[in-house]
């Protein structure tokens, strides 16, 4: 069997918490922040050169992109902690396998929902909400981004491995090539060629593929392990542990998807009986919805850039590492939620304003919508580490479970129940009520956890 470098040359073993959480954690932030970029600036150009219509339409088509990248971070987080896990134990071998099985299966996965969405397109932009209004605007805009699907899936699958070979730039790099592309076209295509939603849509995946040769010219490089042909041959149980490894951060994900295919019906549902009418809630919840995923990016960059340092160490019995890291990504991802909250709570107009001039109306729901469904943000970061944290150490059944508590136990009930007797405002308050149940959800067992990482350290002798 191959070696794998001796630990003590292993940056995740020797090098000081605080320096190594920087050097992964900051790139990962830029490229997560990027990759949420990519629907924030279709949004802000489409809002000025279409309309509020546009943007709801692009809101409607949000969930197909949610469900994509749910499967590509299950794919390539899966492998990822999978790699780490594996070199940390000394098994190069195993490592390999999972990378290749983990390029090949986010390959076929990408091609197969991408033949999905564009074959079943109106229909699932009815389940997502579409309203006769907006259709038109979201086939335009869907038929497109359903075609760069597998450029932005493989993009990512392999970029979450490439930040666990212990090159966290460059797969930053493979994302700022893309939007930087994607930033370029956008008014080109949107007001000089005059294209509209088509135009945004486009500029998106020509960026998507850009980002897309980057990564795959990374994988001759890889540097932990030699991908030699025969580990890209699909193996079962390779792939069944790829899949359970990543399993919190697919539901995590898909679980979104749930929520705004309800959520968008529900305010299309309730906003028609009140003063808004039904496209205004959509369109400014799904705005506050993707403005929240840019804080949701910095949190999961922080939680993505640790989760190699965290795993490496954990399957080494470093815990003393492994707690200090828990530790310092904590404190950082609280600091991000609390500065999101007070922006959210005290200047939301400030960011509605980013993404066209309307009416005082539309503008009313916005504000109260950033300041409600928002209330409980500064909890999200604790939840966010505590999840990766459990898919890191190899718990991923426990990291699913507070995963689908938040998206799907806590919060579909609430907006089942709230809307009924607060009307459109009661589907906004469903955003806080999950938000408070998850953390003490999370809180319970990430304690449970530091109680069991005592007994092991106490239980024999902790590598140094």
């Amino acid at each position: 069997m191959e070696q794998a470098v001796p630990e003590k040359l292993s940056p995740f073993a020797s090098e000081p918490i605080g320096r190594l959480i920087l050097k992964f954690a900051v790139p990962s932030v830029i490229a997560l922040l990027v990759n949420s970029l990519y629907n924030i600036v279709d949004q802000i150009f489409i809002g000025w050169g279409v309309g509020y219509l546009g943007n709801g339409a692009t809101n409607v088509v949000f969930p197909i992109t949610i469900i994509a990248l749910a499967l590509s971070m299950m794919i390539g987080n899966g492998g990822a902690a999978y790699l780490s896990l594996k070199m940390g134990e000394g098994e190069a071998d195993a490592a390999r396998k999972g990378v290749g099985n983990a390029a090949v299966l986010v390959t076929v996965v990408s091609i197969l929902l991408a033949a999905v969405f564009l074959i079943w397109i109106n229909p699932i932009l009815t389940l997502f909400g579409a309203t006769e209004v907006l259709r038109g605007y979201a086939l335009e805009y869907g038929a497109i981004i359903g075609a760069g699907l597998p450029f932005m899936m493989i993009s990512a699958a392999l970029n979450s491995m490439i930040r666990a070979d212990g090159s966290p730039k460059y797969a930053m790099a493979s994302m700022v090539v893309g939007a930087i592309i994607n930033i370029i076209l956008d008014p080109v295509f949107i007001f000089v060629f005059h294209m509209g939603v088509r135009g945004a849509a486009a500029a998106t995946v020509i960026g998507q593929i850009a980002s897309f040769a980057v990564s795959v010219l990374y994988m001759p490089r890889f540097q932990s392990v030699c991908l030699e042909r025969t580990a890209f041959v699909l193996n079962g149980g390779t792939c069944r542990n790829i899949v359970t490894f990543g399993l919190s951060s697919f539901i995590t994900q898909f679980a979104i998807t749930i929520v705004m295919a309800l959520t968008n019906n529900l305010l299309a549902l309730y906003g028609a009986d009140s003063v808004y009418g039904a496209e205004i809630p959509l369109t400014a919840t799904g705005i506050v919805m993707k403005v929240n995923q840019i804080m949701i990016a910095v949190l999961l960059g922080i939680a993505t850039g640790v989760q190699p340092i965290i795993g490496f160490n954990y399957g080494a019995k470093n815990y003393k590492r492994v707690k200090k890291a828990l530790e310092i990504s904590l404190i950082a991802s609280e600091i991000i939620s609390i500065a999101a909250f007070l922006l959210f709570q005290f200047a939301p107009m400030s960011v509605v304003s980013l993404f066209g001039s309307e009416d005082g109306v539309y503008n009313e729901f916005a504000v109260m919508a950033f300041r409600i469904f928002l209330l409980l943000c500064p909890l999200t970061g604790f939840q966010t580490i505590a999840a990766v944290y459990l898919q890191a150490v190899g718990k991923p059944v426990r990291s699913a479970v507070l995963s689908l508590a938040r998206q799907i136990l806590f919060f579909v009930p609430a907006a089942l129940i709230l809307p009924r007797y607060m009307g459109v405002e009661g589907v906004l308050w469903t955003g806080p009520v999950a938000d408070g149940l998850a953390f003490l959800l999370s809180l319970g067992l990430l304690l449970c956890e530091r109680e069991h990482l005592k007994k092991e350290h106490a239980a024999g002798p902790e590598r140094i």
